[in-house]
């Protein structure tokens, strides 16, 4: 139920392609107390892949493509006003996936917009489930570290501004690093 992972093995990215996803990324203090529980429970993503809520699940492109990845990129952030996000209590994609996260309870009409933008043009791809923004925050852990994460976090309360969103790049050792930032700078909705 969760299409959007940012997993650990680069899948079947040459030196021709590269494996990307665009995320809203969860900045501080919230983004070390994600991690933080992640770390907590097990979760051996913690330290590679950074607290976010994808826009673009990871997806291999074409090294080729790069500069009309960054073209679209720009103008769909050119198109979106910046907005207020606000993370709220827990979920759980269980039984069909292994995942706790952190619920999107303001900003889930911004991200659906987004990444519907996103996912057009030289990034056109189907989703295996329907989009759900969220921030996961437990994923294959035991199933009582599934439980201390949403327990843990049930009552979290996490408000920011989004300004921009960020396109991730997959290493060769399955960590994501910046490849770059996109400011929200479109007109008020």
């Amino acid at each position: 139920m969760n299409d959007d992972t940012f997993v650990l093995r680069r899948p079947s990215a040459t030196p021709e392609t590269a494996v990307i996803g665009v995320v809203v990324p969860v900045p501080e203090p919230w983004a070390q107390l994600f991690v933080d529980w992640r770390t907590k429970v097990g979760d051996v993503q913690a330290d590679l892949v950074p607290p976010h809520v994808t826009l673009l699940p990871p997806t291999e492109v074409a090294a080729a493509d790069r500069p009309a990845i960054t073209a679209h990129l720009s103008a769909v952030a050119r198109a979106h006003p910046p907005f207020d996000m606000h993370l709220s209590g827990t979920g759980t994609f269980a039984p069909a996936s292994q995942v706790v996260f952190v619920a999107v309870a303001r900003g889930i009409g911004n991200c659906e917009m987004i990444a519907h933008d996103v996912r057009c043009g030289p990034l056109t791809r189907s989703l295996t489930f329907p989009y759900h923004p969220h921030v996961t925050v437990a994923h294959d852990v035991p199933p009582d570290m599934l439980d201390v994460a949403y327990c843990g976090l049930a009552d979290l309360s996490a408000e920011f501004r989004v300004e921009h969103f960020t396109e991730f790049e997959q290493t060769p050792d399955g960590a994501w690093t910046v490849a770059r930032e996109y400011p929200l700078t479109g007109p008020p909705h």
